[in-house]
């Protein structure tokens, strides 16, 4: 069986922010998401946090089209979203994050069917935006039904991004017609750092195991042997029985096993971010709490989920997250599964799948 395309993701601080617009189909990394589908984008309703109904903050998107036979997919991204309350952050469980699919023809009513200009300068006209179609949170970029209750030329998705953008400058704006362009919502403290993610093919040299990978289990195997040749010297079995040592010995040689194959593969591309498979295996961090199909829910359409993508722990060193209060966000992995027959859903978004997986407890 041939082994599915494994491609990276690695993030540029050096991207003119012109190219992460909708047109531009970028893949990216915080600040507002750039839609697909222009209308209708998620309700309030569907970016709240299941948990504490807060607003979900926009993570990372990832363009993903199909094969060009499937022409309703001819463009399709995948949005991910997380709640930053830390209360609901909790080891592998991933309520706190929600991901979308949108995916459209290339003849659409959005876009133009040739590819946008190489340098956003030559641009002619406004560039297509979700704002033309529904009023926008100020503050995060998603659907905006509340408005600023004296200007009314702002919108956000709720009283807290209200507040949040009122001190950061727009109390001084308000009322005064002055452009609101200026206003960074950033200042707000919502949004991650925006970043460009860049996709390129795996390089991978499989390596013969080195005594590093084989250490762990060493000191049982020696201590098996003791038994075995009716001596003692290893010490542990004054902690432990006998039967308790095997069992802390398989699982801690399993454990051991899979995060040092997760450490080995890392280790030749170490800025990686971001792993893309559609249809391939992700790579688990721990023995523990690895997604089964059963665990898996069915696509809406009733075709199964298969894994397409998961994001790795690196990309936490470049949201910032510990300058934000509380410090929720961690993983060791996300682990994202779409329908296997990408369905069609018009201009809507659809919800998939998303798995968390942390590392075991003594990483």
């Amino acid at each position: 069986m041939a082994t599915a395309r494994m491609d990276l993701g690695f993030v540029n601080d050096d991207c003119d922010a012109r190219l992460l617009q909708s047109h531009y189909f970028p893949s990216k990394v915080g600040g507002k998401p750039a839609w697909l589908s222009l209308n209708p984008i998620p309700k309030t309703e569907q970016l709240s946090c299941p948990r504490c109904n807060n607003p979900l903050v926009f993570l990372l998107q990832v363009y993903s089209p199909r094969d060009k036979t499937e022409e309703d997919a001819f463009h399709r991204t995948l949005f991910l979203f997380v709640c930053q309350n830390s209360a609901c952050s909790t080891p592998n469980d991933a309520s706190n994050f929600k991901v979308f699919r949108s995916q459209l023809p290339r003849m659409n009513q959005f876009f133009s069917s040739d590819p946008p200009p190489d340098d956003p300068a030559d641009e002619i006209g406004p560039a297509p935006s979700a704002q033309k179609y529904q009023p926008l949170c100020e503050v995060c970029g998603c659907i905006g039904p509340k408005q600023c209750s004296q200007c009314k030329s702002v919108s956000y998705c709720c009283k807290d991004h209200q507040t949040l953008h009122w001190k950061a400058g727009h109390k001084t704006a308000c009322g005064k017609h002055v452009s609101h362009d200026s206003e960074d919502p950033s200042a707000c403290g919502v949004l991650f750092p925006e970043l460009e993610l860049e996709i390129e093919e795996e390089t991978y040299s499989p390596e013969k195991s080195t005594k590093d990978e084989t250490e762990a289990s060493q000191e049982y195997q020696q201590y098996a042997e003791n038994v075995n040749t009716g001596q003692s010297g290893s010490g542990l079995g004054d902690q432990y029985s006998e039967q308790d040592l095997e069992g802390m010995a398989a699982q801690e040689t399993e454990d051991d096993r899979i995060f040092k194959k997760f450490k080995k593969r890392v280790a030749q591309n170490e800025e990686q971010v971001l792993r893309y498979s559609k249809g391939g295996e992700p790579l688990w961090v721990s023995s523990d709490h690895q997604a089964k199909q059963e665990d898996i829910a069915v696509c809406s359409c009733g075709a199964p989920r298969q894994f397409e993508f998961q994001v790795m722990p690196q990309l936490l060193n470049h949201l910032g997250v510990d300058e934000k209060e509380g410090n929720s966000l961690d993983w060791g992995t996300l682990c994202v599964f779409t329908c296997r027959d990408s369905c069609a859903i018009g201009s809507n978004y659809t919800e998939e799948f998303v798995w968390k997986q942390d590392f075991s407890a003594d990483r």
